[in-house]
């Protein structure tokens, strides 16, 4: 059985030539034929090279791993009760589903709350994210949860005022910060800001902390789209000299003449700004946690990859030593702005395995009474059945579901439905919903009443991530409410049964036939 497509994608804009013949093994036509013009990407490497290694166009897309893993969350199923009530009074008139709690409460005291229980997980530096901001900011806080901006904003703000290597300022940093603060309400949610090794080197956190005044921040050890430091294309040659004299990685050098004649000659019109990679060590995260609480954070957290067993051990331990209010463990399948395309697909631990050896690690922890920090899993989630298996799969440990490509996506199409309204040419797949925006989003009646006239200043796109989260809310409430679990908290690993021997023997989650076996007993012999 073949998991991945080779050497043509949608992502690379590339294809085969005998689509209905391809080698299994190697990807190509099983007939390459003299005189292919080379729409695959082994054809298109010869005369583009290394731009083949991304996913294109960029800045107008996010890309997922096509890769199928050989179990996945598919492989479980959800079970439900017919008796009984976790959480609420077992009653016909009280057990409904839209009294199911979603309300999260995590990290130190006073502890941050949200009313869902998601995080947008960080979206930095790429375009993509960029176009969207005011809908993914206007839309995380209107809905009462939080989100994180993520690696490299100041650093690739070409207005951020730096000194001795340390950053001052930076209008895109404040911006983003002020877009989220506009919209929050009664503390629910928190903006939180990430920190890679270019933004430490800058002081990205200590500046986001003392002078906007930012309360939550994290420390990044990677994600499971990638296990290198980000990337984003530059097609403005004195921006990337910028950023190449600000200490980045930047391809090809754009201070050689011969670069820089071949850019204005349009041989290539990109330059490729890459970050580098962290060098985790037990010593030195454990004093940073503690500098960032002394520089005036309330909550302290980390984002890991999809790193080796080994590498999420130590992320568990060490955040358990320093008491880290959030680990966020992103698994190999997930989405992004820009990775390598090959290295998506092809690296990392997928989330089934990462997250039951979350779990593991995670039990082991409590049962030597040591603090085990709240847990966010991140890894291609984007609906409800999905994230009630996530919760139970790693139960009791996990808080939140991180996400970002969904909530990007609902942003993107809410703004787009946005601006077609105003050019008055919304096609008719929406045209049958109406003509306004009031018609169009099912939720714009229940944010007039509460916007009043601050309605019409709301972003399309904040509306278009408020309605997604409100249809994921309900469809969890229903699942919940469905296994009689009324809060969060209930949810356990015997609410999901695996389908497959093989997804069991991952997860130590009972196949379905193997479920309940002592209860169905006690049941049958009863008298």
């Amino acid at each position: 059985m073949t998991y991945s497509r080779l050497n043509a994608s949608a992502a690379t804009l590339t294809k085969n030539r005998t689509e209905d013949s391809v080698s299994p093994h190697s990807g190509m036509c099983t007939t390459c034929i003299d005189g292919c013009i080379g729409m695959c990407e082994i054809g298109k490497s010869a005369y583009r090279g290394p731009e083949m290694i991304y996913p294109q166009p960029f800045g107008i897309i996010t890309t997922a791993s096509a890769k199928t893993y050989p179990v996945d969350l598919s492989h479980f199923t959800i079970l439900g009760r017919a008796s009984g009530a976790w959480g609420i009074e077992a009653s016909s008139d009280k057990a409904l589903f839209p009294n199911v709690d979603l309300e999260v409460h995590w990290g130190r005291e006073p502890g941050l709350r949200s009313k869902l229980p998601f995080i947008l997980a960080a979206l930095g530096s790429t375009n993509i994210a960029k176009n969207n901001w005011e809908g993914l900011a206007a839309g995380a806080a209107i809905t009462g949860t939080c989100l994180t901006v993520g690696e490299n904003v100041c650093g690739m703000d070409p207005d951020s005022q730096l000194s001795n290597g340390h950053v001052l300022s930076s209008r895109e940093l404040e911006w983003r910060v002020q877009t989220f603060r506009e919209w929050q309400e009664e503390g629910w949610g928190e903006i939180v800001i990430q920190a890679n090794v270019e933004d430490a080197r800058l002081g990205v956190h200590e500046y986001a902390i003392q002078k906007l005044g930012v309360k939550a921040v994290e420390m990044k050890w990677g994600q499971g789209a990638k296990d290198i430091g980000g990337e984003v294309k530059i097609r403005d040659i004195e921006k990337a000299r910028m950023l190449k004299q600000r200490g980045y990685i930047v391809l090809p050098d754009p201070e050689n003449p011969l670069v820089a004649d071949a850019f204005h000659r349009g041989s290539f019109r990109e330059f490729e700004r890459h970050s580098r990679v962290g060098m985790a060590d037990r010593d030195a995260f454990l004093r940073r946690a503690e500098e960032l609480r002394k520089a005036g954070a309330t909550w302290v957290s980390l984002k890991t990859g999809a790193y080796r067993p080994a590498d999420l051990a130590r992320a568990v331990k060490w955040s358990s030593e320093a008491e880290i209010d959030l680990l966020t463990v992103d698994a190999a399948g997930g989405g992004t702005g820009m990775s390598p395309w090959r290295m998506m697909n092809e690296w990392g631990i997928p989330g089934i395995e990462l997250h039951s050896m979350l779990r593991e690690y995670c039990d082991r922890l409590a049962k030597e009474g040591r603090y085990v920090p709240p847990i966010a899993l991140a890894g291609g989630f984007t609906f409800e059945d999905q994230i009630f298996k996530g919760f139970a799969l790693a139960a009791p440990h996990v808080k939140l579901i991180a996400w970002a490509r969904s909530p990007l996506a609902a942003a993107m199409v809410g703004k787009n439905i946005g601006r077609l309204i105003g050019e008055n040419s919304l096609p008719i797949y929406i045209e049958r919903f109406g003509t306004t925006v009031d018609e169009v989003f099912v939720t714009a009646p229940e944010l007039q009443e509460r916007y009043k006239d601050r309605f019409r200043k709301i972003p399309t796109g904040a509306i278009g991530l408020y309605t997604y989260y409100q249809r994921v809310a309900q469809g969890l409430r229903q699942l919940m409410c469905g296994a009689r679990k009324f809060a969060l908290e209930h949810i356990s690993r015997d609410d999901i049964a695996a389908l497959t021997p093989r997804a069991a023997e991952i997860s130590g989650i009972p196949l379905i036939s193997d479920t309940d076996r002592e209860e169905v007993e006690q049941i049958l012999r009863a008298a």
